[in-house]
This record gives C-alpha cells, structure tokens and sequence, in this order.
C-alpha cells in the first residue's frame, strides 16, 4: 500500500502551498520591517523549508510504519539515528535549494555559519520530527483499526453465511422425511398414486435443490417451489379434505428472501393441521409489501379440530428454523409471529424488502 494514495496527493499538495504562504506572508511583515529590498525572498525561504519537509514527512511516516509493534529499546534507536539524519537532510535540502536560486537570480546569499545553523535548525526540526511521529503514528493506529475492522466485519459475513448455509441444509432433509412419512401411508392403498406422489416429489427436489444453491431468490421463485408442494399434497389428502389459496401482488413478488423460507412453514401447515382437523382444511399463503417491507402470512383454518392433538405452541422444527435464519439474516429488522387464529394457526413474517 502506498504511504500517499493517489486521492490524497492533491491535498497533501495543497495543504502544503497553504502552509507555505501562510509562513511566507508571516515572513514578509517581518522581512520589510527589517528593510528588505526583494519580496520573493521570504516565499523562497519558506517554501524551500516546506519542499524538503514535504518528502521528509512521508519518509518519517514510513519509519514510523516499519517501527509498529517493535521493542521500545530498538524503537528508541531507531529514532536516535533517525533524527539527526533528519536535520541534516532538512538543512542540507533547504539551503541548497536557496542557494541555487539565489546563483541563477545572481543575488549575493550568505546564510551564516554551519555551526550555528545545525544548532538553530536542529532544535526546530527536533520538534517537527517529534511532531511527525506523533501523527504518523495516530495515522498508522487508525489504519490498523480499520483494516481490524474491515477483518472482523468480513469474518461476521462468512460466520453468517456459514450460519444460513447449515439452516438452510437443515430445510431439505427435514421437509423430505416428512413427505416421504405422508407418502408411504398411500403406498398400500393405491400404488399408482404412491409412484406419481414420488414423481411429483422428485421434481420438486430437484427444484428445491437448485434454489438452496442460490441462497437468496424472490418470493415469486420461493412461491413457484411452494405452489408444487401445495399440489403434491392435495393430491395425497385430497382436494376435498385441502384447499390452497396463494395471494401475491407483483411488487411482493419481486422481494429477495432467503431460499426455501417458506417451504417448512407450509409443509408444517398441511402435516400437522390436516391430521388435527376432521373436515376440510385451508392453508393460504399471503404476501403484501408496505413500502419497504414484505409481509408474509401462512394461515390454516378447519372445519372441525382434533382436541387430543394439540398445536406445538412454537411452531415445531420448521418455524425454529425459520426464526433462526432470519435473525442471522436480518437481525432485529425481521419478526415473526406465530399462535392460534381462530380455527386454525397463523404465522406472520415481516422482514426488509430488497429487491
């Protein structure tokens, strides 16, 4: 990674010019009361302080980089050497730059001894140094708290993924058993029926295992797997005994959802409503969206219920799945609501729309 990415080029540079001007006019006010003849001479002093600054602060950053999570002894030395290379480069930049000006305009320039210089100058740039490090390193702590960041939001996603990956694979073999229980009941009593019932049922796993490849899809796509499964189903109990209605507007279609969301809450609705009930059973499916938000409603209600058999108050396995993959999924921002509805049971499911 470089130490100035290519977006923050312009404004070091512009802030440098700013800084540079702001010393220079500061300069000036002094220089003419002091009764200097040239005006360019303090832009140059300034500005030839702030170029070579300007690649000795990168170079201190740099330092300051491969110093991170180093002992304080070698910290310490490093610095030790550090400095005085510091200065020494400052001086040496800034007053050959001067120098060369001062030749090509063909003005006398005599900036004093040596010695003195480095002594004034050294204290100076032992401030800046120290100044830079400062930064430099508040700069480098902030990058590494992001890139942790970044790290352990990424980690999150893979956890969550991995989370709705295990659920989503608990769906298949749960609803497979238990339409393969509904279906054996038939076996001896009209075996034709039982070898289409398997058909029917081998398609829709198939369709079934293509969408948890997907992960996510649209509720028109989860409606299309649940629309098969419903017709499977009223061909084992009959259409006397179940009754389907699916109510779904375009724009409730077109909300992404996890795959096979729907699919156990349905199954749950045929298996365990149709054998608490004596007469005819219906199970709806409802979806309506509310400006951001898909509103889902699986109902059943029969005709005359079963008292010795009755409804798992939480919904069984199927709904403990689907309220685990949407708080992995959503978190708070989906609810779910499940208990008696009249006759019968709803569930209600409200989750963000993303289409």
């Amino acid at each position: 990674m470089p130490l100035l990415p290519r977006r923050w080029r312009l404004p070091y540079v512009a802030l440098l010019v700013v800084v540079g001007l702001l010393q220079s006019v500061s300069a000036l006010q002094s220089y003419r009361q002091g009764g200097g003849e040239r005006p360019w001479e303090p832009f140059l002093w300034e500005f030839s302080s702030i170029a070579v600054i300007a690649w000795l602060a990168l170079a201190v950053h740099a330092l300051m980089g491969r110093l991170g999570g180093r002992p304080w002894l070698r910290q310490l030395a490093a610095h030790a050497v550090a400095l005085p290379l510091f200065s020494l480069a400052h001086v040496g930049g800034m007053f050959g730059l001067r120098l060369l000006v001062y030749g090509l305009t063909g003005v006398d320039y005599q900036p004093g001894e040596l010695s003195t210089l480095l002594v004034y100058e050294g204290g100076k740039d032992a401030v800046t140094y120290f100044s830079f490090c400062l930064i430099s390193r508040g700069i480098w702590m902030a990058r590494a708290a992001d890139v942790r960041a970044r790290e352990l939001d990424r980690a999150r996603r893979e956890l969550a993924e991995a989370r709705l990956a295990r659920l989503a694979d608990q769906v298949q073999p749960h609803f497979l058993f238990n339409t393969l229980n509904l279906i054996s009941s038939v076996m001896y009593e009209d075996v034709a029926a039982a070898d289409r019932l398997l058909c029917q049922l081998a398609d829709l796993l198939r369709q079934t295992l293509a969408a948890q490849q997907r992960v996510e899809h649209t509720l028109g796509e989860e409606l299309a797997l649940v629309q098969p499964f419903l017709a499977l189903m009223q061909a084992r109990f009959g259409r006397e005994r179940l009754d389907v209605r699916i109510e779904a507007d375009a724009a409730a279609r077109a909300c992404r959802l996890p795959a096979l969301l729907l699919l156990a809450p349905v199954e749950n609705a045929v298996k365990h409503d149709v054998a608490r009930h004596r007469g005819r059973v219906t199970v709806s499916v409802v979806a309506t969206r509310d400006g951001e938000r898909l509103q889902l409603r699986v109902s059943n209600h029969g005709d005359t219920p079963v008292p010795e058999a009755p409804p798992d108050p939480d919904g069984g396995l199927g709904l403990r799945n689907l309220r685990e993959r949407l708080e992995a999924r959503y978190g708070g921002a989906a609810q779910v609501r499940f208990g008696p509805d009249g006759a019968g049971m709803s569930l209600e499911v409200a989750l963000p729309c993303a289409c």
